[in-house]
């Protein structure tokens, strides 16, 4: 038999925990090029359809900006009052500077600020920088405090120009040289991540996912298989630093596959990457695909605050 105090004990801690969400809530922040294909599909854009979604769940304060914003939608204020960035770009990623997705990565690092990149975002500025930092920290991490504390780095990039897909007979990206000098010191030639692919097909045909991890947050009430109506295909190698978790994994009917949904840690940060998507077909419609993102969300602002 269960005493009323503790009932009434029980309520307390329930409207407490409640009221801790509505005054805390996550600040979202859903960035998109809007390339006018997309109105196709989405007919109020396929950012604003993904925040009117996230809007509508409790714990969440979502916000919509966009390249044609000032400040292409990324100035100081805006990202001061951002806990989680999720990104759509596609055919105008070069627009947004390199500066620009450096200050991003700042902030992840620093646990300010947490990345959601979509599909095509892989070559998104800020995704691109994430994984030049984090391919940076994998090239240091074999070497011991003195070999860190005196190491020379140098990057180089392969490709002429960066966006290029590599070959399939390319080694894959990051890849880094050592040569360790009599004095002590090591030299590090890093090969940077290209953050692309070899191959890939926009035939809208289906996809089957896996869900890796189902006990991650990220996989909460997602099922252990399904499938995607229409999606672009993406095939491996993707050339990324190795994840530290990946929680799902997409295959196509002809045999190509992709690490769909990866996760990296980044200083106090963390970097997911969630690869279904194209703008001509509805992916961002389906129940699932909506789920995964506001799962994400909350997970990578520190889940706690938003736990119902």
């Amino acid at each position: 038999m269960i005493h009323t105090p503790f009932l009434l004990a029980l309520c307390l801690i329930l409207a407490f925990a409640h009221q801790t969400r509505a005054a805390n809530p996550v600040r979202v922040v859903v960035w998109d090029e809007q390339q006018p294909q997309q109105r196709l599909v989405y007919s109020n854009f396929l950012g604003n359809e993904i925040a009117a979604y996230l809007a509508q769940q409790p714990g969440l304060k979502v916000t919509s900006k966009r390249l044609g914003d000032p400040g292409q939608g990324l100035g100081e204020e805006v990202l001061d009052s951002c806990d989680v960035l999720l990104w759509w770009g596609h055919q105008r990623q070069k627009e947004i500077t390199p500066a620009v997705g450096q200050d991003i990565v700042r902030r992840i690092k620093s646990g300010k600020l947490a990345l959601i990149a979509l599909h095509s975002a892989h070559w998104s500025t800020p995704f691109v920088e994430a994984m030049k930092e984090r391919a940076r920290e994998d090239a240091l991490r074999p070497l011991s405090p003195e070999e860190r504390r005196r190491a020379v780095l140098v990057e180089t990039n392969r490709y002429p120009n960066f966006f290029t897909p590599p070959k399939y007979d390319d080694f894959v990206t990051p890849f880094a040289w050592y040569r360790k000098q009599p004095d002590g010191m090591v030299h590090i030639t890093l090969a940077t991540p290209n953050c692309c692919f070899p191959g890939y097909r926009p035939d809208a045909m289906p996809s089957h996912v896996r869900t890796l991890l189902p006990n991650h947050p990220i996989a909460r009430g997602i099922p252990s298989e399904f499938t995607i109506p229409q999606t672009e295909m993406y095939n491996e190698p993707f050339h990324v630093p190795a994840p530290d978790a990946v929680i799902f994994e997409e295959r196509w009917q002809p045999g190509e596959w992709f690490r769909s949904g990866s996760l990296w840690k980044l200083g106090d940060g963390k970097v997911f990457y969630f690869r279904p998507g194209h703008e001509l077909y509805p992916v961002f419609k389906e129940r699932i695909c909506l789920q995964i993102l506001d799962n994400a969300v909350r997970w990578l602002a520190g889940g706690s605050k938003t736990e119902q």
